[in-house]
This record gives C-alpha cells, structure tokens and sequence, in this order.
C-alpha cells in the first residue's frame, strides 16, 4: 500500500507515474509559502501533519474550493495547504538563521514589526542598507526590511545539526510543528538537518531509515527512536527531543528518558542511527 503521505495523487489529479483510472496527470506549479507558517493538513480542513514556513516552494498539483493540493519541495510530503497562504514562485537568497526574527517596514529597530518568522525561513534579498537586509515581500514589489546578523545565504549550509536543533530550546510543544513558535519530535530533527544540507523525511517513522545502524555508546548527532519519537544525542550522556511530557524542546539524560518513556507505556528504544 502505498504512502498518502509521500503520493502525489488525490481523486482527482496526478503525477505523472502515479495516476489510475479516473485521474487527470497534471504538471505541477511551482508557489511559495507566502505567510509566516501555513499548515500541510491530510485533506481539505482535515488535520495538520506538518507545517510550511514562509518562503518554502510548493508544488501545486490541484486547486479546489480554496485548497491547493501538492508536494512540499523541501521532503516531498504531500497534503493540502489554503490557497490564501501561496504566493507566486519565488527564488530565496537566504534563510532566517536565528531561532526567529522580524520584518520591519523601514531600516530600523524602532519601526513597529509587520510580522515574525521562524528560523529555517527563506526570503529574497534586493537591496543592503547599513544594518538591514532590504527583502521582497508580497506579491506587488513591496519590501521590508530584515537586521543582517539575522540571515545566512542559502549556499552556506550549516556544519552541525545538534547546534541547530539547540537554537530551539525551549520551543513550546506542538503536535504537527516546524517552527520556533511550536514544534514537535520529528520537526526539531528535520530542521537540524536540512539547515545542514541533509536530506530528511517530515515524520519520525520516516526519519528511522536516515544513516546507519549504530552499536555501542552514543555520540553526538545520533538519533535515537521510540514508536512516534525520536530524539537526538548532544553528547553520549545527553540528548534533546521536542517532547509532550516538558511540552517543550528540552535536555534530557539519556539513561533517564529512555527509562521514563518507557516507564509511561510508550516502549523501549527501537532504533539508534548513525548520521
């Protein structure tokens, strides 16, 4: 059976390759996530599996009653976002590198904020001022203003996923997240590793096939999985995991939660990965 989660196909459209009877193969058309976060939901109003952040490419495959349907560039997780949170396609510049930042509508601190975005954002740069990065926002020419310490170039990868999944301690928790004002397991652990050029599923039971099996002791980077968690190794004493019982991104001995997880029903460790 296959996937809904990673089949670009609903009743209606396809791609090419996964069509059957009754479904119109269609070329997708590239949008970008044009609002802080949008939610990736299972069906039209259904629930959230996953979120976009603002300038992320979407491919839309089927527009419907205000859904678009379509594959997230970034893993290929497929669902369904509202029409109102696309914009045209855009090429990013740069991804917000701090836990999180504002846009403002001139070069200074002192403007009130037109909105908030989360680490792993991208946007386009047009213009340099003094301490301000001048990006594109909207869809009709206008620009705000992002501070510069607060970006990184798209082509400059980060070296170490811990450190990024760091940026997010204390993150409130939340089911289905990807961004700084709420994430859950496997969101922290993607943003770590796609922020460092590595190739990473949306979902836990997705992220078990990354790396390597690994045997002995732990060391840093090493994802440890529970059945719908997972966690990551800070040293081979600790690890940090977006979890329900701080309900934040939080540190943890590892002795200790793998004691405590399994103590509340939620079994033993069933897989330890090597990156």
């Amino acid at each position: 059976m296959s996937d809904r989660r990673l089949t670009p196909a609903n009743a209606r459209v396809a791609l090419d390759g996964f069509a059957h009877s009754g479904q119109t193969v269609v070329t997708p058309e590239r949008a970008t996530i044009s609002t802080p976060i949008a939610a990736l939901r299972a069906s039209p109003a259904g629930k959230r599996d996953r979120q976009l952040l603002w300038g992320e490419a979407f491919d839309v495959l089927d527009r419907h009653e205000g859904w678009a349907f379509g594959v997230a560039l970034r893993d290929g997780y497929v669902g369904y976002v509202e029409e109102s949170k696309l914009g045209p396609d855009q090429t990013p510049t740069h991804l917000i590198s701090v836990r999180a930042t504002h846009l403002y509508p001139t070069d200074s601190f002192k403007a009130e904020e037109r909105t908030s975005l989360s680490f792993g954002s991208r946007i386009r740069v047009v213009d340099e001022r003094h301490k301000f990065m001048e990006v594109a926002y909207g869809d009709d020419g206008e620009t705000a203003f992002v501070p510069k310490p607060h970006i990184r170039p798209i082509e400059r990868p980060f070296t170490d996923p811990v450190t990024i999944a760091q940026l997010f301690f204390g993150t409130p928790y939340l089911w289905g997240g990807n961004s700084a004002f709420g994430i859950d397991c496997s969101g922290l652990v993607q943003a770590g590793l796609l922020a460092c050029g590595i190739a990473c599923p949306g979902d836990s039971d997705l992220q078990q096939s990354l790396g390597t099996e690994a045997s002995g002791g732990y060391q840093r980077g090493d994802l440890l999985f529970w059945k719908g968690h997972v966690a990551m190794c800070v040293d081979d004493e600790v690890l940090l995991h977006a979890n329900a019982h701080h309900m934040a991104v939080a540190y943890e001995p590892i002795a200790r939660a793998i004691a405590r997880i399994e103590a509340q029903g939620d079994g033993p460790v069933i897989a330890h990965r090597r990156l």
